[in-house]
């Protein structure tokens, strides 16, 4: 049986391993499966009013360390930004004359386009940018996108993304107006109703591509061919993907904030195997799919959970979680952050103007998946059922072939890897638990405060009987490559 991105587990006391540390076999095949990594697949998802938050307030300073954090995971390309989140539906792009819609919280300006610009030109990156669509009022949202296009520049704008999850507007409140809670859209609102809406929407938005549906949750994705007739120009499909609830308060509930349903499958691969039918759907279509929304726990306002969101467990969820979304054909995904939010994966901090960055354990996971599946890479097929230890690989383009395996378990394995390479070296990701918050390393060491990778120590790996024996300490990760 084979399978992607799992081991099969043998029995204890195989191969070399010892009663207290289980032995587990993996076999990776020779044959590339799945499509090619497409450039831009690893993004991040910024609010509207962070930006100023995490670039600084002047155009012709930004913040040089956010700067090299993104490049970081991007290594010779251009990244794909989704700026965004519940600030699509509240902030506007003033207009003379026209009242500010009640929901509004944030006014956009021209120093706040140029800032964006200028972050965009350095990184040469393509920008999905949230347009107001909760106001209900198509010529400000296009008034928004022409100001946006103007002042940001058409040339790095991949999208336009009418409005934010508009499948909650009638379950979660817009604003609070006086003694009540104000809706957006009224709790009959569907997809026929959004889809109709849509039609008239792109009919006045500047002539560009689109991006959306947005949603927080899956039904409405099923309405993608008549989302795509009514709105020739969608050219990416989007959907919103958190693995637990961050307000849930029971913990039996399976989407509780704990750290063993962060490590669960149902929290990785079980978050992209539920997107796989609307992904080929999407791609009949002549659409991309993107999740242009991911991170650990998120519900009603409660962004992330501190002891989980910040955690080590958390950089480990989001290796699997990144190559459970590419082996299903996601063809891109954008880690959301704003500042304050207990799964914000780097923070900023500004003395005598000078910039320091500290990144949270999570961006560890991105920068391992970066590092182990670079654009072009295809994913190779692993031997067998799933375990509490997850083994990915790959090859490039140029024959250099990755293993990434991942321990998310509370004790110790050792691997046995059948695959075919002479010789080989390991660079590891580990933490000093599962739980930590500090200590995490990648390669021997930590991501300076200018943002600047250390150069990582690899390990050479020693060769048996045809086989990579690989002892795993628990709650870890390894990148092997040959």
């Amino acid at each position: 049986m084979a399978a992607i991105g799992a081991l099969l587990i043998m029995a204890p006391g195989a191969g070399r391993a010892t009663a207290d540390v289980p032995a587990l076999s993996a076999t990776v095949g020779g044959s590339p499966i799945g499509q090619a990594m497409p450039t831009g697949f690893l993004g991040l998802s910024l609010e509207y009013k962070a930006i100023h938050q995490y670039t600084g307030r002047n155009p012709l300073a930004i913040n040089p360390v956010m700067v090299q954090l993104i490049r970081n995971l991007n290594p010779g390309q251009s990244p794909v930004l989704r700026i965004g989140g519940d600030s699509t539906d509240e902030a506007w792009w003033p207009v003379p004359g026209a009242p500010r819609p009640a929901g509004v919280r944030y006014a956009l300006t021209p120093r706040w386009a140029a800032t964006a610009r200028a972050l965009a030109t350095l990184l040469d990156a393509r920008l999905i940018l949230g347009i107001n669509f909760a106001a209900g009022r198509p010529s400000l949202a296009a008034a928004e996108a022409r100001a946006l296009l103007r002042g940001i520049g058409s040339r790095h704008v991949l999208a336009l993304e009418p409005g934010n999850e508009p499948d909650v507007y009638g379950v979660f409140p817009w604003y609070t107006g006086r003694h009540r809670l104000v809706f957006a859209r009224d709790a009959a609102y569907g997809l026929n109703a959004y889809v109709r809406q849509i039609a008239r929407w792109s009919a006045a938005l500047p002539r560009i591509a689109l991006a959306g549906p947005a949603t927080a949750q899956l039904p409405w994705m099923a309405g993608l061919p008549a989302l795509v007739r009514a709105a020739p120009r969608l050219r990416i499909a989007t959907v919103h993907r958190y693995a637990l609830e961050g307000c849930q308060t029971d913990p039996d509930s399976p989407a509780y904030p704990s750290i063993a349903n962060l490590l669960s499958d149902r929290s990785a691969s079980g978050l992209a195997t539920a997107l796989a039918p609307y992904v080929a759907a999407a791609h009949a279509d002549g659409l991309e799919f993107r999740v242009d929304e991911l991170n650990s726990a998120a519900l009603a306002g409660c962004l992330g959970r501190p002891g989980v969101s910040d955690t080590f467990a958390s950089a480990l969820w989001m290796l699997d979680t990144l190559f459970s979304m590419a082996s299903v054909g996601v063809d891109g995904v954008n880690v959301h952050s704003l500042p304050g939010a207990a799964y914000e994966p780097f923070t900023f901090t500004r003395d005598g103007g000078r910039w320091r960055g500290s990144v949270r354990p999570d961006y560890y996971g991105m920068l391992m998946f970066a590092q182990a599946f670079p654009p072009g890479a295809r994913l190779l097929s692993v031997g067998a059922p799933a375990g509490p230890v997850k083994v990915w690989a790959t090859r490039a383009p140029g024959g250099t072939t990755r293993v990434v395996l991942i321990n998310k378990d509370s004790r110790a394995h050792e691997v046995a890897l059948t695959i075919a390479l002479p010789r080989a070296q390991i660079e590891w990701l580990r933490a000093p638990s599962a739980g930590a918050t500090t200590g995490v390393t990648l390669g021997g060491d930590a991501v300076r405060p200018t943002g600047v990778l250390p150069t990582p120590r690899l390990q050479p790996v020693s060769r048996e009987h045809g086989r990579y024996w690989i002892d795993l300490p628990p709650a870890s990760a390894a990148l092997l490559t040959g």
